[in-house]
């Protein structure tokens, strides 16, 4: 081997071994079927789309950590948490809770109780840094084809009702809100948005939340 080639082959060594040695950062993604990806791939959910985008920037983060259950209320999601808790600390959290209180017929007043514990919760989960916490708003799930028997403007009012609620809670918190409601709303005239239930959102709409996402991480990294 000639000299050059193997200061070549050593450089590249060694610098595998720098880059395998940078440690990742940890996402934790709390919520329910928004956010497991009811209906879509693994890896087209929005918290892992999240993590490909930002490795693609350069940023290393680790699988995320996903807590969430299709049909979850905010109260089910606490009682999960506290069967199975998360091991701390995580350099990113998010929280999308909600939709399953609307659709029960939960009162809001529950919610914006529950919702205030869970995101207390997340806040610890990434010892005490807000602004490494990010709030997603609820989904609109009434402009979808299963909601078609169903009073949508009714629907759209709770939404907003509880949408409110979080958006509140977040902001008295100071940490990250993002509001993902007009995407899903698109949903009424664009079918591919959604998945093939005619409810969840597709890959393709979960990327455009996980670019929101990625830019409120990105802030914080570089910060």
């Amino acid at each position: 081997m000639k000299p050059i080639s193997l200061l070549l082959v050593i450089f590249l060594t060694l610098a595998n071994r720098a880059y395998m040695q940078i440690p990742a950062y940890k996402y934790l993604a709390l919520g329910d079927s928004y956010t497991i990806g009811e209906q879509v791939a693994e890896q087209d959910n929005f918290p892992h789309q999240v993590v490909q985008l930002l490795q693609e920037k350069g940023i290393l983060f680790e699988k995320p950590l996903i807590i969430a259950k299709t049909g979850w209320t905010t109260d089910e999601l606490q009682d999960q948490l506290q069967k199975t808790p998360p091991t701390p600390p995580y350099d990113i959290a998010s929280l999308l809770i909600g939709v399953n209180n609307q659709y029960r017929g939960r009162s809001s007043e529950e919610y914006a109780v529950q919702f205030e514990q869970l995101l207390k919760q997340a806040i610890e989960y990434t010892g005490g840094k807000n602004n490494r916490v990010i709030v997603l708003s609820i989904p609109d799930w009434g402009v979808t084809p299963f909601a078609a028997d169903r009073d949508r403007k009714k629907i759209a009012q709770e939404i907003n009702t509880f949408n409110a609620l979080n958006k509140k809670i977040a902001s008295r918190y100071k940490v990250h809100y993002i509001d993902i409601t007009p995407f899903t709303r698109e949903a009424v005239n664009d079918v591919t948005l959604l998945t093939g239930d005619g409810l969840h959102p597709s890959g393709k709409d979960y990327k455009r939340w996980a670019e929101l996402v990625v830019g409120k991480i990105g802030e914080v990294i570089n910060n």
